[in-house]
This record gives structure tokens, sequence and C-alpha cells, in this order.
């Protein structure tokens, strides 16, 4: 892991840093030291946004993070930013469009084509990375997981097993073979739902959080679309991580 820069500002110091050719942002609470080593969440965001566009709602969300004393970490998915698009990706989005556009259900090829391809080679590198950051001694083995694509999310809880808790955003399509992972899931999960997300499936939504096989697992569903999730939130989500991780 090869750390470029580092600016420290409001509490937090942010690095960023190049793993493999996929680059990524970690933020520390300035308190964060080998004596005191702090939990780690690992911050997924939407596919094809790119990091930079979401740079300021990750940084948000990591100086929330730090103020309960926890590290973030973020990393640019693949087919975003700069990284190389994956193929077939544009028209697996311009089929999604034509059938929400025509009111007819998303064919279950297009959702696979479009979801799938992220998730195989995202996982991977978030378990790299994972690898690289556990050996920083400022940064403890207490992991979680928080964010979307919710595929790639449950993925993660269902085989990579350093991840002890999951903050989930139900705000994309689940492929029907996540269906079939989500099963084997375990750990405790906390999951939010918009419930008139223009863009997405709620039945798709709560279909995935039913098949869940954890003993703890929990739904928060709020009024309004896609972009309007309410800043409390976030108060009872790092809640939630607050709970597991420390």
């Amino acid at each position: 892991m090869d750390f470029t820069d580092s600016v420290r500002a409001d509490g937090i110091v942010e690095r960023r840093f190049a793993l493999g050719g996929v680059p990524g942002i970690l933020w520390t609470p300035e308190s964060a030291s080998p004596s005191t080593p702090v939990p780690l969440i690992l911050a997924g965001q939407p596919g094809g946004l790119g990091m930079e566009r979401m740079y300021p709602r990750l940084l948000g969300r990591a100086r929330h993070a730090a103020a309960s004393g926890f590290a973030t970490a973020a990393i640019e998915l693949p087919g975003s930013g700069d990284r190389p698009p994956l193929p077939g990706m544009d028209q697996a989005r311009a089929d999604l469009r034509r059938a929400v556009a025509a009111g007819e259900s998303v064919p279950d090829d297009v959702v696979d084509r479009l979801i799938l391809p992220l998730v195989d080679q995202a996982a991977p590198e978030w378990q790299a990375t994972l690898d690289a950051l556990l050996e920083l001694p400022e940064i403890a083995d207490r992991v979680g997981y928080s964010g979307g694509v919710i595929a790639l999310a449950t993925r993660l809880a269902a085989t990579e097993p350093r991840i002890s808790a999951a903050g989930m955003f139900a705000g994309s399509y689940v492929p029907r073979s996540t269906m079939t992972e989500a099963r084997t899931v375990t750990i405790p999960l906390h999951v939010l739902l918009q419930w008139d997300d223009e863009g997405n499936d709620r039945q798709m939504a709560l279909d995935l959080f039913d098949a869940f096989g954890s003993a703890e697992k929990t739904l928060v569903a709020n009024m309004g679309g896609h972009t309007g999730v309410p800043a409390h939130a976030g108060d009872a989500a790092n809640d939630f991580f607050v709970r597991h991780l420390r």
C-alpha cells in the first residue's frame, strides 16, 4: 500500500493510497495510534459515480465515524473514476433504463450483467485492501462494512470473516444469486431503505432482507426518494457500529 499524501483537518487524518492500481482513501481519528488502535469501517458507495464525485458524502461519513472513534476507508470501484470501464456495462445500463422507462420488470439477465461483474471484481479488491489496512498499527482488527452496492455488501458479509457487522444501503438491483448468498450471512445487519426510491425495486429489497440468515437484523425504512435519506439515518447507523465494533 503506497500512501501518496496526508492531510489533517477537523480532528481526522486523511491519507490517499494506491494498492494494485486501485486508488483509495483512509480517514483516521487523530487519536488513533499503535497504543490506541481504532476499529475500521469499509465505506461502500454506488457503482459508476466515482470516488471523487462521492468525496463530499464519503468525507461526511468519515467525520461522523471518527467522532465515534472509528477509522474509515473507501476505494474506487471497478469501472468508476479513472478506472477502465467494465465490459458490457454501458449496454446493461441502457437495457435497464429502457425497461424502467417502459414500466416493465427488469429482466434477470440485465440485473446480472449490471451487478455481478462489479461484485466479482470489487470483492477481492476490498479483501486485499483490508489485508493491507489491518497491517497498520493504528487500525484494530474490528471491522464493519457500511454502504452499497448491496450485492457487494452481501458478498463480503457472506465471505469475509473479518467483517463482524454490516450496515447496508438497499438502493440497487439484486441478482438472484445474491438472494442465495444472503441466506449464508449471519453477522448483525442494519439495512437502510428509502421507501419511495424511484429507481429501484422496493419488493426486491424486502425480499433480500427476508433472505438474510442473521439472527440480528434491522430494517430502517424512511419515506422519500433515492437521495432523500434523512440526516438522522446516519446517527442510527453509527449507533449500530458502536454496539458491535467497540
